[in-house]
This record gives C-alpha cells, structure tokens and sequence, in this order.
C-alpha cells in the first residue's frame, strides 16, 4: 500500500476560483425598462393632465371678412402619485466577516444579495400594476377554442393563431382613440418562447436570413420600436417550506405607447415617479449604504428605493392575457 495516502496528503477545502449563487441577470428585469423614470422630490404630489378630447375635436371654421374667428379651449384636470418606500437588509457579523474562508467575501455578497432582493420587489411591483386585466382601454384574451368579441386564438396554436395581426388589431385599437402608434411590447417569457417559434414569424424571414427570431427581429415584424422580453422568477413558496418557482410575467403580453423621455405635455401609457428622497437621491435606482451595528457587533448592509408605479394614459396600452396554453 503506498505510504502517504490521498487522503493524508490533501484536505478538501472550498475552492477559490468557483462558487455557486442564483443571482439573476438584470436583463430578466423590465420594470425599469418599459415606461420613463422620472425623478421627483416630493414623496407624493399632483402633475397636469390636459382634457384628451379637447385636441381631437374639428372646430376652425371658414371666416368671413371683419369677422371673429371660429375659438375654443381645453381643459385641465389632475393626478397624483404616492411613492411607497421599499428597503431590505442584510446584517454581516464580526466573526462571519473573520472566519470566512476564501473566495467568500460577506459584504460584497450582502449587497448583491440585497439589491437582487430590491429588484424583485420592483419586478413584482410591476406586474402587480401593470400586467393585468381592468388597468388598460383594451383587454383581450387568448383562448383555446373559437374567439369571440375580445378575445384571440393562443398563439402556441401554430395552425390557427395569428399573432400578427393580434397585435395590430391591438395596435389599431390604440391608434384609433389616441392618434399614437404602441412603440412597445412587452412579453412574459412563455409567451416570447412560443413566439419566436410560431410559422407566421419564421416564414417572414425563412427565406432572407438564416438566424433565430431575436427580440430585434421581432420588433420589425411586429413593427414597433422595442420588445422587452420579462423573464424574471421568484420564489412562491414560504422559506423552509419546498421550494416552488414561478414567473413573474409568464403568458401575458403588454403593448403600450411609451414616451422616450418624461416631459411636459407628453402622454405615455405610465410613467414611473422616482423619490429623490431615499436611497441618496437615487429615487428609482436602489441605494445600499453600511450601517454599524454595535450592539450585534455586525454591519447592516441596506438597501432602499421609492418609487410609485401609474398608469397615466390607459387608452395607450393593450393587455394580452393568457397568451399562450
């Protein structure tokens, strides 16, 4: 028997080049991505918002010599935001931070882990205000047998779906109340899956290009601007209990017009109001700060962020729901 053993020469210690850690990249996050941010320094207050039908209405008329012009005027009303204020922590312990071994590096991890904590809670957030039913001028929803008024063949039917014209239907109805074309289409992820396989998008391009249907593809066949694919997941269950696992976004589907940039007399579908007020004037991006603990002996790591979700312009937006089986 060879003398020193394997197991006498080598003692199994953790590696310092690998570790394994769930954090989700923040291209699955949308909820930053799909209407403008706007800074504010009020926690809540009002903004202006302008009569829509007083800009539509056929009113100048000819006029005659030495006579008054044809005049109106519009009217003005409000609304109002209220950002709630979301924070998470982390504590780091004394001993924690000196016995870790290599490669653990307990503050960094702790801010990671509580940013990734605050974009969820965004993400969450989002979908809880937006991506539903009852929020926005039009709804339809996706069935498995025949459509009637308001509803569409899901589009995992690849012999009788039709998902482009879905979406212009979507995009007429938009269009034809508010005088602007959707710019944008969100997509949960099962719903992107199934479309970027569907015939009616891969034969548009079979015989032009030989690569896979992209967002960026898809924005041009659908002809809009962007298509934001939401695939973030969290955790449903209670923590201890069995793991279970969902999409935040899933089958559902949102195409809304969004203004580029806020800006005064600018319609968007929503708008985010970002507080200046936490997170170091941060508002809508999530601020971590230290705090010394003493009486735990540890450090705080702290995440805050305040934001207040809107729907701003609801006839600017067309909800998909279940979209696909």
């Amino acid at each position: 028997m060879p003398q020193p053993t394997l197991s006498q020469v080598h003692i199994d210690g953790p590696l310092t080049n690998i570790s394994i850690a769930y954090m989700q990249s923040q291209d699955n996050f949308i909820a930053n991505k799909v209407f403008p941010v706007v800074p504010v320094d009020k926690k809540s207050d009002k903004f202006f918002v302008y009569t829509k039908n007083d800009w539509f209405r056929d009113e100048a008329q000819r006029r005659a010599d030495s006579t008054e012009s044809a005049g109106s005027g519009y009217n003005l009303t409000t609304s109002s935001y209220s950002a709630d204020v979301w924070a998470f922590h982390k504590d780091v312990g004394d001993q924690i931070r000196a016995y870790s071994d290599t490669p653990l590096v307990p503050d960094r991890e702790a801010t990671e882990f509580v940013t990734s904590r605050l974009l969820l809670r965004q993400e969450v957030q989002f979908v809880t205000d937006f991506i539903k039913t009852g929020v926005w001028g039009t709804d339809l929803a996706g069935v498995s047998g025949t459509p009637s008024t308001g509803e569409f063949k899901q589009w995992s039917d690849y012999a009788n779906s039709d998902p482009i014209e879905d979406i212009e239907l979507g995009k007429e109805s938009i269009l034809g109340s508010t005088g602007f074309l959707p710019n944008t289409l969100v997509l949960g992820y099962q719903a992107y899956r199934k479309l970027r396989n569907h015939p009616d998008l891969v034969d548009r391009i079979k015989y032009t290009s030989s690569n896979v249907i992209t967002t960026d593809i898809m924005a041009r066949l659908f002809d809009v601007e962007r298509v934001l694919v939401a695939s973030s997941v969290r955790a449903t269950n209670a923590e201890g209990a069995t793991p279970a696992y969902s999409f935040n976004t899933g089958k559902a589907a949102l195409l809304t017009y969004s203004a580029p940039n806020p800006g005064l007399m600018t319609p968007s579908a929503g708008y985010t109001f970002a507080w200046r007020g936490v997170s170091g004037g941060l508002g809508a991006s999530i601020g971590v700060s230290r705090i010394r603990m003493e009486h735990l002996k540890a450090d705080r790591v702290e995440g805050e962020v305040a934001f207040a979700n809107k729907v701003t312009a609801a006839d600017l937006g067309c909800y998909f729901g279940t979209c696909v089986a």
